[in-house]
């Protein structure tokens, strides 16, 4: 396999990266290094496969690259890159998400077309359904997200499904259902509960934090891409959920046996584009890829906590 991961410092990219060269794969990554959160985290990620003969990185923005040099050889694409962020794609800076997740991934694909690769596969998001699917989710229910961000995303999953309908690409769609883990953003939810727990200060909590989600240890992620990458079906969308649905308060009382004391809480409104409950129904990906999550809800936790106490020593 030689593979181009897109997106390949950031959070979910470079535990792919790593994934696949401890596999055995030729991996070549890009990334621009978008200001969404500090460049110093995405090349700490990034550093551990700068340490491979088999690891290439090329920092360019997908809109300006010579995708035709990127692509040569490669037989999978793995495409992580976006713009994340459900808060912050509202007003002007929808612009940014217009080009960072729809025609970056239309320009990807159309150079990709005609080309003889193996698979195609997209990591979609689970915020493309909103609050009117029912639970658990299924990947045919009717899609209406609450975010300009999860439209962006929906976009660039039809966009996808074009270019398998008429070119043939073989493409195939993972909507993650909120990773987690090590190298997580720090503008995401558990990093910033975790790091304001260790400091003693207030964690701040949208709502009055009975919502639910499903919460995927970013190693379940990346099992699952990886899996698609070789069993994924063209033209399928699939759910990759942590198999658990748990309340953001319930996340609160584990943070505070994680620490050892319990969290004290800063209450604001509910925040616009944050949906109410999120479960993955995974039959799909569990028949098609064999996916089985394999971490629990608490053991991950602990491994982000372990992870941030090493980053903070």
């Amino acid at each position: 396999m030689k593979a181009l991961v897109t997106g390949a410092a950031g959070f979910i990219g470079s535990t792919l990266t790593d994934r696949l060269l401890a596999q055995g794969a030729d991996v070549v990554g890009i990334d621009c290094f978008t200001d969404y959160y500090p460049r110093a985290l995405k090349e700490r990620n990034l550093a551990p496969a700068l340490q491979s003969d088999r690891f290439r990185f090329v920092e360019d923005d997908l809109l300006d690259a010579d995708l035709t040099a990127l692509l040569d050889g490669v037989t999978h694409v793995f495409h992580l890159a976006a713009q994340a962020g459900v808060r912050k794609s509202w007003g002007r800076d929808f612009s940014v998400y217009v080009s960072n997740n729809i025609a970056a991934t239309q320009r990807l694909l159309e150079a990709c077309a005609g080309r003889p690769l193996d698979r195609f596969v997209y990591a979609s998001t689970s915020s493309v359904y909103g609050d009117e699917a029912a639970i658990p989710m299924q990947e045919d229910q009717r899609l209406q997200p609450l975010s300009p961000y999860g439209v962006s995303k929906l976009a660039a999953e039809h966009l996808g499904h074009l270019y398998f309908a008429n070119h043939g690409l073989p493409f195939t769609a993972l909507r993650y259902f909120t990773v987690y883990g090590p190298r997580q953003r720090p503008d995401m939810g558990f990093h910033r509960f975790l790091t304001a727990a260790m400091a003693g200060t207030p964690i701040t909590r949208y709502g009055d934090g009975e919502q639910t989600r499903d919460f995927t240890y970013v190693a379940d992620a990346v099992t699952a891409t990886v899996s698609a990458g070789a069993h994924g079906v063209p033209g399928r969308v699939y759910n990759i959920g942590g198999g658990s649905r748990v309340t953001v308060n319930h996340v609160f009382e584990i943070i505070g046996r994680l620490v050892g004391r319990p969290v004290e809480i800063a209450e604001h409104p509910p925040q616009k584009g944050d949906m109410r409950d999120t479960y993955a129904d995974t039959s799909r990906a569990r028949a098609d890829l064999g996916f089985a999550p394999s971490v629990t809800l608490e053991q991950g936790l602990a491994e982000e906590y372990a992870w941030l106490r090493t980053e903070r020593a």
